[in-house]
């Protein structure tokens, strides 16, 4: 699922920005749009989370490892856009996003505790530098990346329960770094931007259980988000 929803957002930025940079339209949208000091506008989109687990002790079966299996979100927020030149922006970016991820411990043999289901709804605030090319007619393709922090609205890094409760717990603040890249395309009216982001997580996230040998977080060392967002912007 991961793989495909990456696939088709690289075949979406292709073809938009093909179709663009051949077409022999000459005509300029929003001519003075990046003369301004300070732009505002929104953002739409979808995401897919995932986890990269590090082991105290690695198993010799992979099999053993926790298999995580994620659904695709959503997100929303706003954009704060200063300029700083033709080339080089300073965004910010805050939103919210919902997603989930299923955790399979496959050395578990109960059935009721091999699967914890983790929904986390966020809000996510992203400082990003965005270093665009040339403007060629009516697009201009761009690179961004930053660092961001999150606060898990969902965490229960405080509750005392643990996984033998069915309680498997998350630390509530966690700080990332992102790289991406993108298209502005400038319409009539407004200016439209599709891009993908990768969103990579710098601290550990996961809540030990009580117990130092548990059986769901004993021989886990780290737990990071790794993320990829297809978010379609409108100014």
């Amino acid at each position: 699922m991961k793989n495909l929803f990456l696939i088709l957002s690289l075949l979406f930025l292709a073809e938009s920005a093909q179709a663009q940079m051949f077409s022999k339209e000459k005509l300029t949208n929003q001519e003075n749009f990046d003369k301004r000091f300070l732009t505002w506008g929104y953002f739409l989109g979808l995401n897919s989370y995932d986890f990269k687990f590090d082991y105290r002790n690695q198993f010799e079966d992979e099999n053993t490892d926790v298999v995580v299996n994620g659904e695709v979100g959503f997100n929303v927020g706003l954009i704060g856009d200063m300029r700083i030149n033709d080339h080089v922006n300073l965004r910010l970016e805050p939103g919210i996003i919902f997603t989930k991820r299923d955790l399979v411990f496959p050395r578990i043999a109960e059935e009721r505790d091999f699967l914890r289901e983790v929904k986390s709804t966020y809000i996510h605030i992203p400082l990003l530098l965005k270093f665009s090319t040339k403007r060629i007619n009516n697009i201009k393709p761009f690179i961004i990346g930053g660092v961001s922090t999150s606060i898990n609205l969902s965490s229960n890094e405080t509750n005392p329960e643990d996984n033998e409760q069915g309680q498997f717990r998350m630390t509530k603040n966690t700080s990332y770094y992102e790289l991406g890249f993108g298209i502005d395309f400038y319409l009539y009216y407004f200016k439209f931007t599709p891009s993908i982001r990768g969103v990579f997580a710098l601290s550990n996230e996961i809540v030990y259980d009580n117990d130092n040998n548990s059986q769901w977080t004993g021989n886990i060392d780290n737990m990071l988000t790794r993320g990829v967002f297809l978010n379609f912007t409108f100014q």
